[in-house]
């Protein structure tokens, strides 16, 4: 391969390292209030700096339940309290609790030219 090949090829490499196309970072929460994330010793990301998806986030979601309770008695020893459930049917609210705390290993993308991070998982431990 002639020089001048060789060069156009690095100049090529470093402008295209230059732009900080899109790469996978990894990073862990040191604070949540306010959000901030250390991918390492030198690099803190504040929370400008970071989006989130639901995976790392508190989240309600709708949901339709058609079921019974299980059962369950008081103790008393009255008919009233006796062994007994209860159907649960209908649309319903619930909380998912995903939300980011202190010590989670984050997995993110960090977008063209390496301002904006998009946390997308933490790791399961």
């Amino acid at each position: 391969m002639s020089d001048i090949v060789k060069v156009l090829r690095q100049v090529v490499l470093e402008a295209v390292n230059a732009q900080k196309p899109t790469s996978v970072v990894y990073g862990t929460v040191i604070s949540t209030a306010p959000l901030k994330v250390q991918v390492d010793q030198k690099l803190i990301l504040e929370r400008e700096n970071l989006k989130l998806t639901r995976a790392v986030m508190d989240y309600e979601v709708d949901m339709t339940v058609d079921h019974s309770t299980e059962n369950r008695a008081g103790g008393s020893g009255e008919a009233a309290f006796a062994s007994h459930n209860h159907d649960y049917k209908g649309r319903k609210k619930f909380l998912i609790h995903n939300g980011l705390v202190v010590g989670d290993r984050v997995t993110m993308i960090r977008a063209n030219g390496g301002q904006q991070y998009i946390i997308i998982d933490k790791e399961v431990v």
